[in-house]
């Protein structure tokens, strides 16, 4: 393939219809995410391809890999995971915290068979659905020596399985402990039983593009997450688009610290580098997690000359805290998603540092990136412009007609990083999918408000589900929480409906604030009612927490709190008649509300006061025969 085809000039919003002039096919993409990695140790066999470091103390003591080293390691990962019986269509699992050998790991099950990265965070019940949801009967996992807690989960899962493989610390030294024997499961050090097989070639067939390369859950914490699956097309064009990218040559270090069950580590952070050969340097196992990386982090971009990174807003609104005591001159620009970047976080960031923060969307269900800004082409309230190839709409979220530039609707998704579906189940051919998720003729349904400019870039306003509806009318949460990070002691802020008896719902907020602020709830209602743009969509009550509730998978929760704002609403009402104690809980996706009342309650006036709102809620009397 021509360097002149795979690498067309993409540096501001005016290159994407030269760029898209050449058809997608004929860019000479690689096949699969193992092709891609096998150009690379071609191409630059003796380039450090991935430096890991042990910890944030340890940084200075790091594991390095060249390109040619790394495709051996997955050559050798991937004909141990065959040897163990995986084969195209079979899934195996991944469960640990980043660490040097968990890269060649994963990359080695995208060869032998489909890699199925699991959140050990998540409820044992949840990661043995997974398992089941996938099929995987082998698991890579962390030890006891790098993660105590994860291994103790994985003993735990071992009734579903027939193989499990255990990774030790980055940079581990001496003999590691014994590990158990476990009935019916094959137990053992990856390392040493990855020695035994062959480093030089795939001893199977590779994979061909729409092969299945991964299975990645997503969802929130209610019921099981779903399994959403990438093909290797998927994986390498939206790499691609990423790596087409023409602020940074293939001299360029890009930083890692998301955690490699997450899309955005995969795909931005290893894949897409092997399109140039560039350095990635992956941050010790616990990445913006570890407290102490903050301290350490601009030593660290100083020593290894990075030149972007990728995180989430509160990594930076903790990085403009920390004093820049190195040369940071190398930092390019920092890349923000996953969760709306606040202003106050943007601007103190990038006046603490003098880096441009570049905003960016995607899903899991469109692989990972779908949309990118310009650090030289800023564009105010924007996420990004399209990447190349991919397709946006905004569609109206009753009738789906598609609306002009500048109308508010649902965001819809065409283009070749769509995934094929979720997994529901499993058959002799593999993992079967549903093929939802999309709407008529390939269109993706993001389930994002958003409006297009007209040139073309994203503005998100919220979630579709997260609409508020105030008696018919409207309201988006964004411009009540946009209201509240305007205030200078405001962190985070999150706006939800509350039931109401007459309007059906009203907006209310939550916030978390800077330490030792001394804004009241009162306060910030004022604050918020002189500042959103209409007096329906003026909060009712602004109530202060510590954090606000995410998922499990690190997204922000909304169903939490409106399960907390109706209970407070229900327990208000019912206050007056005593004898009841309210609770609300998230079921299946729904808040569902529980009324238990004593004895001496009056249940008919309960059950009447009830009923003048529209939730679901379930009256539960306690007998006298039932006190303790």
């Amino acid at each position: 393939m021509s360097d002149e085809l795979l690498w067309p000039r993409c540096a501001g919003p005016d290159d994407l219809a030269a760029i898209e002039a050449v058809p997608l096919a004929d860019r000479g993409l690689p096949e699969s995410t193992y092709a891609l990695l096998r150009r690379a140790a071609r191409a630059w066999p003796d380039r450090p391809a991935t430096t890991v470091l042990p910890s944030a103390a340890r940084w200075r003591e790091p594991e390095g890999r060249t390109f040619a080293d790394l495709l051996a390691e997955v050559h050798r990962c991937a004909n141990l995971l065959r040897a163990s019986g995986i084969g195209r269509t079979d899934a195996v699992a991944l469960m640990s915290p980043n660490c040097a050998e968990l890269v060649p790991a994963t990359l080695g099950a995208q060869l032998a068979g489909i890699a199925a990265p699991l959140n050990a965070g998540l409820s044992r019940a949840h990661l043995t659905q997974l398992l089941r949801l996938s099929g995987a009967r082998v698991l890579v996992t962390a030890g006891p020596e790098l993660a105590p807690e994860v291994w103790e989960t994985a003993r735990a899962l071992a009734d579903e399985l027939d193989v499990l493989l255990v990774l030790r610390p980055t940079g581990a030294t001496g003999e590691p402990p014994a590990l158990p024997a476990l009935d019916g499961v094959r137990v053992g050090y990856l390392h040493d039983l990855a020695a035994d097989h062959g480093a030089d070639g795939f001893d199977g067939a590779p994979p061909a593009a729409g092969d299945l390369a991964s299975l990645f859950h997503t969802g929130g914490t209610t019921g099981t997450p779903k399994l959403a699956a990438h093909t290797h097309a998927n994986e390498v064009s939206d790499a691609w688009m990423i790596a087409v990218n023409s602020l940074l040559d293939d001299t360029a270090t890009v930083f890692a610290a998301l955690p490699l069950f997450h899309v955005n580590a995969l795909v931005v952070t290893l894949l897409a580098p092997l399109f140039k050969g560039q350095h990635a340097v992956w941050a010790g196992p616990l990445g913006y997690r570890e407290p102490a990386l903050y301290g350490e982090f601009w030593k660290i971009v100083e020593h290894h000359r990075i030149a972007a990174m990728s995180a989430v807003p509160t990594v930076y609104a903790v990085l403009t805290h920390c004093p820049v005591d190195a040369d940071i001159s190398c930092l390019r620009y920092a890349m923000v998603g996953a969760s709306p970047l606040p202003a106050a976080v943007r601007e103190g960031f990038q006046a603490h540092t003098g880096v441009t923060l570049v905003e960016g969307y995607g899903l899991t269900e469109a692989t990972c990136a779908s949309a990118r800004s310009f650090p030289d082409a800023p564009r105010a309230g924007a996420v990004g412009q399209r990447l190349p190839y991919q397709r946006v709409k905004v569609v109206h979220p009753v009738t789906g007609e598609d609306l002009p530039p500048g109308e508010t609707g649902v965001l819809a998704i065409s283009g070749p990083t769509v995934f094929p579906g979720y997994v529901v189940g499993r058959d002799g051919a593999g993992p079967v999918l549903d093929g939802l998720g999309t709407l008529d003729g390939g269109w993706l349904d993001t389930g994002d408000l958003a409006r297009l400019d007209a040139d073309g870039f994203v503005h998100l306003t919220g979630r579709a589900k997260d609409l508020i509806i105030r008696g018919g009318h409207n309201i988006d949460p964004a411009t009540i929480e946009d209201a509240l990070l305007a205030h200078p002691e405001v962190t985070a802020a999150s706006a939800v409906g509350r039931p109401d008896e007459h309007a059906g719902e009203v907006p209310v907020a939550y916030v978390t604030l800077v330490p030792g602020a001394a804004a009241t709830g009162a306060d910030l209602v004022a604050w918020a009612g002189d500042r959103v743009p209409e007096r329906a969509a003026a909060p009712k009550a602004v109530t202060v927490l510590d954090a606000l509730p995410i998922t499990d998978i690190g997204k922000p929760y909304k169903l939490a709190l409106r399960a907390d704002a109706t209970r407070r609403a229900l327990a208000e009402v019912l206050d007056p008649l005593g004898g009841v104690t309210m609770d609300a809980v998230v079921e299946d996706g729904a808040v569902v509300a529980t009324a238990r009342l004593a004895p001496e309650a009056d249940e008919a006036a309960v059950t009447a006061a009830l009923g003048r709102f529209a939730v679901p809620v379930r009256v539960e009397v306690t007998h006298p025969a039932d006190q303790p």
